[in-house]
């Protein structure tokens, strides 16, 4: 099955190096249809024409951002290494509402380009 998912900038380019290994999301209805061998087509939001298309290796899922923080490693969910000091699980916040967080969990989508 392949699913698409818009992306800003940074995130895009980051998987297009292939520093971003793991997309953090919600875990909702849409991504409780994403499987393990699933691709996804991710389409950079300011330039529709630019798409990347990733298998899906593995689901990370946790109850809260603060879990999945903890357990997998920043710089593969798009952090550099001069910023993970300051990472912080309230940076999803800007994307999901706590709400949101505590309704249906959350998960790392881990994957690799074709």
């Amino acid at each position: 099955m392949t699913h698409t998912m818009r992306l800003n900038a940074r995130p895009f380019e980051m998987i297009e190096s292939g520093k971003k290994t793991v997309e953090m999301r919600l875990y909702d209805e849409k991504r409780r249809a994403i499987s393990v061998g699933d691709e996804i087509v991710f389409v950079h939001r300011d330039d529709p024409s630019r798409r990347l298309t990733l298998t899906v290796v593995r689901l990370h899922l946790f109850d809260s951002f603060a879990a999945l923080y903890r357990a997998l490693p920043l710089t593969a969910c798009g952090y550099t290494d001069a910023e993970l000091a300051t990472a912080s699980p309230d940076d999803m916040c800007a994307y999901y509402s706590r709400e949101e967080q505590e309704r249906y969990g959350v998960v790392g989508i881990e994957m690799r380009l074709l």
